[in-house]
């Protein structure tokens, strides 16, 4: 029911956008031929092809965004998205008159109405959603909490969002001896008391507050609320139980409960990435890498001489170990191969402090990339010792293998890179590999890439 009523009215909220659009475009274009342009002909069919790229431009936006965030009403939200509706409004109209070299419609009549559009929108966003549903959803719907009182605490905000499609908090029924919450919600029972409460109070709806599975006093509920003809809605709580974040799936008719969102299992995302990693890959090695190769080649006769690369073994997907390759930036005789690299590091000879500096020494993990041992972006690989070393002290440390490793990364373009000098950088850069897999697209795939060139025109103070 609840997902139903913010459903439609996110629906008709955007429905009214549009017309709002709609309208504006029609007021201005009545304003410009009334007072700016006496005696000139409207031009109903180009025209109304502009108007028709807007209200594509709004309808592709709402495709794209996601509707999680409807009905909260954060300071600077509004303002992000009706930015981002006024950027695609416009940019479309601007592609198709750019495609078609269609230079009629008035200069003067569009630069006044993007502002005019921002400040419709903005506007809308504070204020119409509210009146939507004031005036759509006039019937309350009484609803009764049973469980913790801490649960109903944590569900403060979005009952105050909910109370705007009509749900009113009337109680708790809970097993503590309090009057009520610090949120003033009265306690109005024990879970035996249920049946008479929702007769007294005339409730028409509960929500449980965790699953009768792990509360016993509570099994009974489902029970009433199907004899009085009450909606039950009940509040997951496995992630508090499990102590881990969860994610629910159906397939097959069957009903799966994950830890986490893997984007990078959907052959058309992997097929995606695979192609940015061909795209960049294939030139790399075809143009930088050979004139890079003569570059670091005679630094190394004049610095260190020795073998050009510098071959390690290391852990990639699912932990399956391969060779990773780099330009050697190390004097050959040095023997602490599992040390790692520090800022004022002896076994580096001085150009090898500029090319790890800008990076140029990972260029051979492009043939990485191209055998698909690595990806463009993904988890660095570590050392097999430091693996070992690093998933003793983080539980999850092996999650960052569900994807292949990369040449850069969320955790490197976020300043997480160079030498890992306590635990707390080895769990922000986990954080991060992790933040990167479950939350995978191709847009944050592009992001990544552009700002590591960024990073290698002005490296970070941790690159070394």
């Amino acid at each position: 029911m609840v997902t139903q009523r913010t459903e439609g009215l996110y629906r008709l909220f955007l429905l009214c956008q549009i017309l709002i659009v709609a309208l504006l475009f029609w007021i201005g274009v009545w304003i410009m031929v009334t007072f700016y342009s006496p005696g000139a002909e409207l031009t109903w069919r180009r025209y109304s092809i502009y108007c028709g790229m807007l209200v594509l431009g709004m309808l592709l936006e709402a495709l794209t965004r996601s509707k999680n965030y409807f009905l909260q009403n954060e300071l600077l939200r509004p303002h992000r998205l009706s930015l981002r509706q006024t950027i695609a409004s416009i940019g479309l109209l601007v592609l198709y008159l750019i495609a078609t070299k269609d230079a009629f419609i008035s200069r003067v009549f569009f630069f006044n109405f993007v502002p005019w559009l921002y400040v419709a929108l903005l506007f809308s966003h504070y204020y119409l959603p509210s009146l939507l549903a004031r005036g759509i959803f006039q019937r309350e719907e009484k609803t009764l909490l049973v469980g913790p009182s801490r649960r109903a605490e944590q569900l403060r905000e979005w009952l105050r969002r909910k109370s705007e499609i009509g749900l009113r908090t009337v109680g708790l029924i809970c097993d503590e001896n309090i009057t009520k919450t610090e949120d003033d919600i009265p306690v109005l029972g024990r879970p035996t008391d249920v049946e008479r409460t929702i007769r007294e109070y005339g409730i028409t709806q509960v929500i449980l507050l965790e699953f009768p599975l792990f509360a016993d006093a509570y099994k009974d509920i489902i029970q009433i609320c199907d004899q009085l003809g009450i909606r039950l809605l009940i509040l997951s709580d496995l992630e508090e139980k499990l102590r881990h974040s969860v994610t629910h799936f159906e397939d097959g008719g069957f009903r799966f409960i994950g830890l986490r969102e893997e984007p990078l299992e959907n052959p058309l995302n992997r097929f995606l990435k695979r192609a940015i990693d061909f795209v960049i890959a294939i030139p790399m090695m075809l143009v930088v890498f050979p004139a890079m190769a003569l570059i670091v080649f005679i630094s190394q006769r004049l610095q260190s001489p020795g073998p050009l690369f510098h071959v390690q073994r290391r852990a990639g997907m699912q932990n399956r170990q391969f060779d990773i390759y780099k330009f050697r930036t190390m004097h050959s005789s040095n023997g602490q191969l599992a040390r790692q690299a520090s800022e004022q590091d002896e076994r580096v000879y001085p150009l090898g402090k500029w090319f790890r500096r800008l990076s140029i020494d990972e260029i051979p993990q492009f043939w990485n990339v191209l055998r698909g041992e690595m990806s463009i972006v993904g988890p660095r690989p570590h050392l097999i010792e430091h693996n070992h070393q690093f998933s003793r002290y983080l539980a999850n440390y092996h999650v960052r293998t569900f994807v292949k490793p990369g040449i850069t990364g969320l955790a490197q373009v976020r300043g997480f890179r160079g030498e890992a000098r306590n635990n707390s950088d080895i769990e922000n850069r986990v954080a991060c590999d992790i933040e990167y897999l479950e939350n995978w697209n191709f847009s944050l795939e592009c992001i990544i890439i552009l700002r590591t060139l960024g990073q290698m025109v002005k490296p970070p103070r941790t690159a070394y």
